[in-house]
C-alpha cells in the first residue's frame, strides 16, 4: 500500500526503465508514467504544454521525488521541477538510480540536479548502490537496497521553509 503521493522527476529518454523498477516497488504512490507515444503527444504541445503537464501532475503530490541518472542533471525539465517544487514549498529528495538494470546493465553515476537549480539548497541525496568485492555493481542489491529504504528516504525530503 502506498503511504505517500509523489510526483517522480526524471529523465524520461534514459531511464523509463529504471524508473519502473522504483515504481514496482509499491511504496509510494507516483503518477502514471507515460509511454513513448503519449510524452511525444505532450512535447507536441510545445514547452507551454509540457510546462502545463507538470504543473497539473505535481499540484497534489506530497512530494517530489528525483530520479537521479547518469544525465539527469542536465535536464532543463528536471530543474524546472525542481525549482517548482521549491517555489511551492512540496519536500524534495534526490535518489540516485544508475545502479538498477535497464535492459541487463547499470550506468555511470550522475551529478546531482540540486546544483543546477538556483536557490535550491540542502536537499538530501541517497544513493542505494551496491558493488561486489571487485567495485562491480550489483543491480540485484542495488534494487533491493532501494526497496529497504526507498519509503524512510523520501520521509526525509527537505523542505523550503
Amino acid at each position: 500500500m502506498a503511504t505517500k503521493t509523489v510526483f517522480y522527476s526524471f529523465h524520461y529518454e534514459r531511464d523509463v526503465n529504471r524508473v519502473q523498477l522504483v515504481r514496482n516497488i509499491n511504496a509510494l504512490e507516483g503518477q502514471a508514467l507515460l509511454n513513448a507515444q503519449d510524452w511525444e503527444a505532450v512535447r507536441r504541445r510545445g514547452q507551454q504544454g509540457i510546462v502545463d503537464w507538470i504543473d497539473e501532475q505535481m499540484k497534489y503530490k506530497r512530494a517530489v521525488v528525483v530520479l537521479i541518472g547518469q544525465e539527469t542533471a542536465s535536464r532543463p525539465w528536471v530543474i524546472y521541477e525542481i525549482q517548482k517544487a521549491w517555489s511551492e514549498k512540496k519536500p524534495l529528495v534526490g535518489i540516485h538510480i544508475h545502479g538498477l538494470s535497464s535492459f541487463g546493465t547499470a550506468d555511470r553515476k550522475g551529478a546531482s540536479p540540486f546544483d543546477k537549480a538556483s536557490g535550491v539548497s540542502g536537499i538530501p541525496v541517497f544513493d542505494p548502490t551496491v558493488t561486489d568485492w571487485q567495485g562491480r555493481i550489483d543491480t540485484k542489491q542495488t534494487y533491493a537496497n532501494l526497496t529497504r529504504n526507498l519509503e524512510g528516504w523520501v520521509a526525509q525530503a527537505k523542505a523550503r521553509w
